[in-house]
Order: C-alpha cells, then sequence, then structure tokens
C-alpha cells in the first residue's frame, strides 16, 4: 500500500465478538467480572484467566502448567538461551504469500511486509508462562474485587494487588477494554529488577545508539501484602545512563499508579551539567521519546504506555495471531548486525501463534493525540502487548510495534523485554530491549526489592557528579 492511502478495517474473524471471550470460548458461562467465578481459574482457564485449552486444529497447544525446568548450573543474572534449539520454522509469511496468512497478522505486520520487504519466520508454539504461587493467589483473590475508580474506568482502577487485576473480563467490550489494558500494565516483570537496557534507531537506514543504561525497578504493586498496605504504586524506576558519551551522567527516577489519570505518572531527571534534579511532565502521551531518537512517542513504548485517559477503549475479541514468543535465542546475538534497514534480521526473531485479546482505542471526545486511533494485541498468558498499530486523523496506518517474550524458568515467567517501533511513513524504527549481546553475562537480576532511596529524586540530586 503506498505512503498516504488510508487503511480501511479488515474483517479480523475474531474467535468471539463478546468480551468475556475467555469464559465463552471455555464452554463456561459469561458473567460481569463482580460476579465472575474464581474457581474456574483453577479448571477451564489458566490461573492468569486464559483458555486452557489449546485452538482446533492443534496449532496453539494447551496450556500444561508452563516452563520451569532451569537449565543445569544456572546461577541468579545468567542469560537462559534458545530453549527448543532443534525445532525448524514451519512457515515463513513474506510478500509472495501474506495474503494467504493476512487473517493471522496484524495490519502492521502486512503493510512492513508489503511495504519494506519484511517476513516473519514462525516456530511451533509453545506456551511457556508460568508465575509464583503468590501471585496466582492474588489474582483469584482480585476477581469481584477489583473495578474502576468512582470516576471511571479511563481514570484507573482499584481493589486489585499482587496480579492482573481482571482475569476474567466483563462482557461488556466498553468495560473489557480498558480492563484487558490495565491487565497489560500490571504484567508481572518480577518483584524487583536490576538490569541493563539499551536502545538503538536506525534513520535513513543508519544505525545510531539511543541510550545505553542500567534499569532499577521496583514493582510495589506485586510487593503488597494486603490491599490496606497497598497505596496503588505500581511501579517505581531508575535509569542511570552510561552511553552514548553525550548521555553519561543523565539519569532519571519515576512511578506510575493504577489512578495514573488522577496521580500522573511522574518523572524526574538529571541533565549533564545542571546539578539539579528537575521534575520531566514531557515524559507522558504523545511526546517524541529521545530514548527512540523521536522514531517513537512515550505512550508508544511497548506496544502502549501510561494513562488511558485520552482514548474510549473498546474490546474486539481473542483473535489467533502471529506473534514474537520465546525469544531467547533473540537476546544472545550481536544488536549491531541485527538492525537491517528497515527492520531487526527476521532470522533471529521467532513468531508463533498465539491467542491475543484485541483492543481498539479511539480518542475520547475533547482530548488530543497524534496517533487517532489504535488497536492493541495483548497475548492472553502473559498480559504483554505484543503488536500495536497506531493511525492519524486522517486514517492512515502510522506506526507499528513488535514486542519480545523471554521464558524465565527460574521466576517463573514468560515476560516482556521490549520491543520495536516503526514509523511506516519514513521507514524508520528503533528498538528497547533489555540485556541484549552475548557480551552481557550475569546482567539480568530478579531481586525481592530495592532500596527506596533508588527512587528518590532528593537522593538522584544529591548523589549527581558534574
Amino acid at each position: 500500500m503506498g505512503r498516504g492511502r488510508k487503511m480501511k478495517r479488515r474483517d479480523f474473524g475474531y474467535l468471539c465478538s463478546g468480551s468475556a471471550l475467555a469464559a465463552g470460548l471455555a464452554g463456561v458461562d459469561a458473567a460481569p467480572a463482580k460476579a465472575a467465578d474464581a474457581s474456574l481459574l483453577q479448571t477451564t482457564l489458566t490461573p492468569w484467566g486464559a483458555i486452557r485449552a489449546g485452538n482446533a486444529d492443534g496449532s496453539i497447544p494447551a496450556w500444561t502448567g508452563g516452563y520451569t525446568t532451569i537449565p543445569a548450573g544456572f546461577q541468579p543474572g545468567d542469560p537462559i538461551g534458545e530453549l527448543f534449539p532443534d525445532e525448524q520454522p514451519i512457515l515463513t509469511i513474506d510478500s509472495s504469500n501474506v495474503s494467504q496468512h493476512a487473517d493471522k497478522l496484524s495490519e502492521g505486520a502486512v503493510e512492513m511486509i508489503n511495504r519494506y520487504g519484511f517476513s516473519i519466520m514462525v516456530y511451533p508454539s509453545h506456551r511457556t508462562h508460568a508465575l509464583p504461587q503468590k501471585i496466582i493467589d492474588c489474582i483469584a483473590a482480585n476477581v469481584g474485587r477489583a473495578g474502576p475508580v468512582p470516576q471511571g474506568y479511563r481514570f484507573g482502577f482499584q481493589g486489585a494487588f499482587g496480579g492482573i487485576p481482571f482475569p476474567i473480563l466483563d462482557p461488556d467490550p466498553l468495560i473489557a477494554g480498558p480492563q484487558a489494558v490495565y491487565n497489560a500494565n500490571c504484567q508481572f516483570k518480577g518483584f524487583a529488577t536490576k538490569l541493563p537496557f539499551d536502545g538503538w534507531s536506525v534513520n535513513s537506514g543508519q544505525l545510531s545508539v539511543a541510550f545505553h543504561a542500567l534499569y532499577i525497578q521496583r514493582y510495589p504493586y506485586y510487593q503488597a501484602t494486603s490491599l490496606e498496605n497497598f497505596n496503588g504504586l505500581v511501579y517505581q524506576t531508575n535509569v542511570t545512563y552510561t552511553g552514548p558519551a553525550n548521555l553519561v551522567g543523565q539519569a532519571l527516577v519515576g512511578q506510575s499508579f493504577t489512578d495514573a489519570a488522577l496521580n500522573p505518572q511522574m518523572f524526574w531527571e538529571l541533565l549533564n551539567g545542571e546539578g539539579r534534579v528537575r521534575r520531566a511532565p514531557e515524559i507522558a502521551f504523545d511526546t517524541p521519546a529521545s530514548t527512540t531518537n523521536d522514531v517513537a512517542n512515550y505512550d508508544e513504548l511497548y506496544g502502549f504506555n501510561g494513562s488511558l485517559e485520552r482514548y474510549d477503549w473498546k474490546y474486539l475479541g481473542l483473535k489467533e495471531v502471529y506473534i514474537p514468543y520465546n525469544n531467547n535465542k533473540f537476546i544472545t546475538t550481536l544488536p549491531q548486525p541485527a538492525h537491517l534497514a528497515h527492520f531487526i534480521d527476521p532470522k533471529i526473531t521467532r513468531f508463533e501463534l498465539h491467542r491475543c485479546h484485541v483492543v481498539e482505542a479511539t480518542l475520547h471526545p475533547g482530548e488530543r493525540n497524534v496517533d487517532a486511533r489504535r488497536v492493541i494485541y495483548i497475548d492472553e498468558d502473559t498480559s504483554v502487548v505484543q503488536l500495536s498499530d497506531n493511525w492519524d486523523a486522517a486514517g492512515n496506518l502510522v506506526k507499528t510495534y513488535f514486542g519480545l517474550l523471554v521464558v524465565r524458568p527460574d521466576i517463573p515467567a514468560t515476560m516482556d523485554i521490549g520491543g520495536m517501533n516503526h514509523n511506516l511513513q519514513t521507514g524508520d524504527y528503533a528498538s528497547e530491549i533489555a540485556s541484549w549481546g552475548p557480551a552481557k553475562p550475569n546482567s539480568y537480576y530478579f531481586t525481592t526489592d530495592q532500596p527506596s532511596d533508588n527512587f528518590d529524586p532528593q537522593e538522584l540530586a544529591a548523589n549527581s557528579q558534574y
């Protein structure tokens, strides 16, 4: 499709057009979340509300407990490489056959294939996700008690902690839509972590470093032990830039809440040479993200990022889609040669067929954003946004995103490590990926907590050097 032409909405062929989909597709009577039966999470549904059964032709297997085998000799922080080394692609999708498989692709993926020669290598599907029992127990307890803040779902949720808040979605698509997105916002990434993160961009075919950084994060949402001692804080982050040279010495700290519209996510940054820390309100919504060399906006990172307030969210159904999955091999490759002119080398990216919750966002009356419409694909097992397509006000498809998942049997979990944002108008793209590269052994540390001082703006200022 040529530039500037409007993208028409396709008939996606969803498995279910209602939104208590998982329950309905599993042969369970659909019911509002407040009346949902948490015992379903032990029978027809997984502990996080996905359909336990596989699909009709077996190309998506049943969930049987996930991948929990820890490699022999494993030490905390070790990378965990390819889990299925003997498997070969069962299908390659490119411009010669994309029309035959478009029903299982996002519109952005089809556009990447047709316009830039992208291809997708599909492997056998494995449902590797597992979770610690503590989190499984919290997810079950959230059923029926989680709900919107008094101002409505656009402004936040309450009544949940320790696991995704809405494992059984409401049958009303206008309620299930924001519920699914809040599940994604509260996806499990560990209780606290310390890891390197790297950003690269390819602009006009030229590769450059956007940033190298050390990320320290803690997740109070997962550390809370009761609703009474949970203050609504989902995560806290500390980012210390280690490269390139012009960023060395810069840092930021930030935090986000379950009611991000009422308690906006806040960031403070330390800039080179200033010796002081200031609020950074620009790190939000459709401000171009410096960490992508302006290829993506802040609310496009990770497929969708931040408050839901500017959009109305509608659940479109559960759909079988080819998405990046089980990409442990990916992060053991070299970043520099992997960045081709318009996309990451398809040979190192593993795609599998999985079911995704599909949610459409359209601008709420009176709100503004350069992305007038979005469609995001949320993996039914991990609650991670794996694909995202964005349209401008003229109806042009302008951005697309591919997320990456890796398996960590030591946690256990299959979790988000970042992904790739593509600008379909310019052909430029950016990657933000954790612990990528064989030169980074012992780099991904999962801990029970991190010192609170790491996330204090005053401490950031006190410890600055300039």
